[in-house]
């Protein structure tokens, strides 16, 4: 259907005009969604931005009615014979009447807010139009076709609660090509359970609700989304056992303690598994690790394809910080080019006292 309006606009017929009440129950038995215009002379300033509006947008059929019966066939909820435009969705939030002005930008944007349902499944063929909203605050909802089915009701509740201020998605976590890029960013790729989840794509920030799916839980975390009180989501290992080890690994959850609140020195690598000089690095931190053993210098190993932090901002891998004692908030960079003793020498140099510094001899 949305190819069919596409060619038929692009050929200039940007509205179809309904003439009597047969055509217009015709056009219901054929049409879920469309852009109702009602306009007792089809003409005017009025009609003519209703018509631009029409001519640029690509995806909404647009419809013109002069006769008050024909439209109350199309939108029975239209009391006024004013000039009149409105939208009509096959869902229970079925009927949208615009009460703005009638400019085409204002109209565009009506449109633009109130043209998807009040949960919309993301599809490969709908994803450029859902990921092209205005609506920038997305809760997606991740569940079996059957689960969600028993969950949309309510969903649909709250997201009444919310419109124009959060998009709620739903996407089949059974669906690889949709639900994994996404699972992935959450490091819940291999969750079959449903999950609710959200984007603020102002920010580039996700969120998490952590707590049981139930309804008063999610409408809970919508508030605390649009008031700006839910903290982000990032993804973290499992903390894992580092007794006896000479490289500390460090996951996102344990960031804070082993990093930035520890009284020691640290010497951080940042790797990625597909980082093609990774392994070369890592060599080298463990002969590192070996040489400055038993000092108050720890060295430690953080994966950022499954851990994040919020104050470890890295884009090129592999990546070596230098953590001082006492200057936690700005890391060194250390050059991962360099060989095995320049990079003692640097340790050495960043050490903060005579009594820290171990010869650079290899």
């Amino acid at each position: 259907e949305e190819i069919v309006i596409w060619a038929r606009k692009k050929i200039g017929v940007p509205v179809i005009r309904i003439s009597s009440v047969q055509e217009a129950e015709e056009f219901l038995r054929k049409h879920h969604a469309f852009v109702i215009g009602f306009f007792e002379k089809n003409e005017g300033p009025e009609y003519e931005e209703f018509v631009k509006a029409a001519t640029a947008d690509n995806e909404m059929q647009f419809i013109e009615v002069s006769n008050i019966e024909v439209a109350k066939v199309l939108f029975p909820k239209i009391e006024s014979t004013n000039n009149f435009v409105g939208i009509v969705k096959n869902e229970p939030e079925r009927y949208t009447a615009y009460e703005g002005t009638f400019e085409k930008e204002k109209l565009l944007q009506f449109l633009d807010y109130n043209k998807f349902p009040l949960v919309i499944k993301l599809t490969e063929i709908n994803s450029a139009r859902v990921y092209s909203s205005p609506i920038k605050l997305q809760v997606i909802v991740f569940a079996k076709e059957d689960d969600f089915n028993k969950f949309l009701e309510p969903l649909q509740d709250i997201a009444r609660k919310f419109k124009s201020k959060i998009m709620f998605i739903y996407i089949d976590i059974t669906d690889e090509n949709l639900a994994k890029p996404f699972l992935t960013l959450f490091g819940l790729e291999e969750s079959t359970n449903t999950l609710v989840t959200a984007f603020d794509n102002r920010m580039s920030s996700k969120f998490l609700l952590e707590s049981e799916n139930t309804p008063r839980n999610i409408e809970e975390f919508c508030s605390g989304l649009v008031d700006g009180t839910v903290a982000p989501y990032f993804k973290s290992q499992p903390i894992p056992d580092n007794k006896d080890a000479i490289i500390q690994t460090i996951v996102g959850k344990t960031f804070d303690e082993l990093i930035l609140s520890s009284p020691k020195n640290v010497l951080l690598e940042v790797l990625t598994p597909w980082c093609i000089n990774c392994e070369a690095t890592s060599k080298q931190v463990e002969k590192l690790a070996k040489h400055f053993k038993g000092t108050d210098l720890v060295f430690a190993r953080f994966d950022a394809s499954v851990n994040e932090h919020p104050k470890l901002q890295v884009d090129d891998f592999p990546t070596l910080l230098f953590y001082r004692d006492g200057d936690k908030e700005s890391p060194i960079k250390l050059s991962t080019k360099s060989s095995l003793k320049d990079l003692a020498g640097s340790i050495n140099k960043h050490l903060k006292s005579r009594e820290k510094v171990v010869k650079d001899e290899l």
